[in-house]
C-alpha cells in the first residue's frame, strides 16, 4: 500500500456547498486536499475534484458557494421521486437495485442530454480537460448495475466522464459514453471508498453518507479500508451541517449556509489530520 486519495462524494447542489466548506476549512487551517496523489470523485465530487486539479483553489469553489455562484436548477418532482424510491427500494439485493434503476433511467422521459452536458461543462469552468495528475471519475453503467472509473486513459474527454457521473437517475436521461449508457456515480455507494483501495491515506469527504437502497454506506467502506491496512479519515455532515444541508440538496438556498457548516467541520479537523497528510 502507498500513496494517498482524496475521495469526494456526491450530494447534489447543496452536498457539493458543504463539501467545498469541507475542502476550505482544512486549507485554512494549513491542509492541502489537493496534495493527494489521487482524487476520485462521484457526481458534485467528480466536478468540484476536477476543479480542484485544474487549479481552483479550496477557497475560490467555497467563495463560489457564499456567493450563490455554480447554481444548478434541478426541479425534481415528486412522481420522480416516487418512481427512484420504488426502483431503488422494491428489492434487497444491491444488484437488483442498480439494475432496477438503471432500467427506470433508461424508460424515462427526462430532460434532453444536451442540457446535462451543458450544465456540467459551466460547473467545469477552467477543467476543460483531465489533469496531469490522477483523477478518477465513478460512474454505474444503467444496464449492468456496476461502478466503473473513468480516467485520462479511458478514452474520452473529462467533460462526459463528469457527465455519466452526474447523471442522476430519472432526472437527467443516462449520459452515453464509450458505447455504453451510464447513470450517477453515487446510485450504489454516494462517495465510492472502495476505488481509493490500495492507498496508505485515505481523506473521504462524503455529503450524504448512504445511498438509496441496500447499498455499502461510507462507514462500511471506510471500515473495509481499515480492516485492509489503510489509514481512513472520513468526513460526514455533522448535525448543525445536516440542519444547515436541510432534506432537499437541490435547494439553491441552503447553499451559504451548508458551505459554511461544511468550513467549520473542516477547520476543526485540520490540525488533527494535518499531522499525517502531505504537504502541497
Amino acid at each position: 500500500m502507498d500513496g494517498t486519495a482524496l475521495v469526494l462524494g456526491g450530494g447534489g447542489p447543496v452536498g457539493g456547498a458543504w463539501l467545498t466548506g469541507v475542502l476550505a476549512g482544512l486549507a485554512d487551517g494549513g491542509v492541502d486536499p489537493a496534495a493527494a496523489d489521487t482524487v476520485i470523485g462521484t457526481s458534485a465530487g467528480a466536478v468540484f475534484g476536477s476543479r480542484l486539479l485544474a487549479g481552483e483553489t479550496p477557497r475560490e469553489l467555497y467563495d463560489r458557494q457564499l456567493a450563490g455562484l455554480d447554481r444548478v436548477d434541478l426541479a425534481v418532482t415528486a412522481a420522480q421521486t416516487v418512481r427512484y424510491l420504488w426502483a431503488a427500494l422494491a428489492t434487497r439485493d444491491p444488484e437488483r437495485s442498480a439494475t432496477r434503476l438503471g432500467r427506470a433511467a433508461l424508460d424515462a422521459r427526462t430532460d434532453p442530454a444536451h442540457d446535462l452536458h451543458a450544465t456540467v461543462r459551466t460547473l467545469l469552468r477552467d477543467a476543460g480537460a483531465w489533469p496531469d495528475r490522477p483523477l478518477r471519475i465513478a460512474a454505474v453503467d444503467a444496464e449492468s448495475g456496476q461502478v466503473e472509473a473513468f480516467d485520462a486513459h479511458s478514452g474520452l474527454p473529462l467533460a462526459d466522464a463528469v457527465a455519466a457521473s452526474c447523471a442522476v437517475p430519472l432526472v437527467w436521461p443516462p449520459a452515453t459514453a464509450l458505447g455504453r449508457r451510464w447513470i450517477d456515480g453515487g446510485t450504489r455507494a454516494t462517495a465510492n471508498l472502495q476505488l481509493a483501495a490500495g492507498h496508505r491515506q485515505v481523506l473521504a469527504v462524503a455529503p450524504v453518507p448512504t445511498a438509496v437502497g441496500p447499498h455499502p454506506g461510507a462507514q462500511q467502506q471506510a471500515a473495509e479500508l481499515r480492516a485492509g491496512g489503510a489509514f481512513v479519515t472520513l468526513v460526514v455532515p455533522d448535525g448543525g451541517a445536516r440542519r444547515a444541508m436541510g432534506r432537499d440538496l437541490t435547494a439553491d438556498a441552503r447553499r451559504p449556509a451548508a458551505a459554511r457548516a461544511g468550513h467549520r467541520q473542516g477547520a476543526a479537523l485540520a490540525a488533527a489530520l494535518g499531522r499525517t497528510w502531505p504537504t502541497g
